[in-house]
């Protein structure tokens, strides 16, 4: 199952921090049924057939197709000096 790094973690709270919604979190999702292109957004919850991971508060939705294809990965943030995130996958690891 995906994981999530501590500052992927930090900054899906950060992000949540300006909602009421307790399920708020990000959502990966597929393009149709190519694995190979993933969309990452702000979702209010998850969708009846997402995974969900959990990981010190954060939440992050996986659709079906997004949950198979980063089965093995992690998820990481960076944050720039303007105060842009980008999110990137690497391998998980050992």
């Amino acid at each position: 199952m995906l994981t999530l790094t501590d500052t992927a973690a930090k900054v899906i709270r950060d992000l949540n921090a300006q909602s009421e919604s307790t399920d708020k979190g990000i959502r990966i999702s597929s393009q149709g049924d190519d694995a190979g292109s993933l969309m990452l957004s702000v979702a209010e919850g998850p969708e009846t057939t997402d995974k969900v991971v959990e990981s010190e508060g954060a939440k992050v939705y996986l659709d079906p197709v997004a949950a198979s294809v980063l089965e093995d990965k992690a998820l990481d943030a960076n944050i720039d000096d303007q105060g842009g995130i980008s999110f990137h996958v690497e391998d998980q690891p050992h």
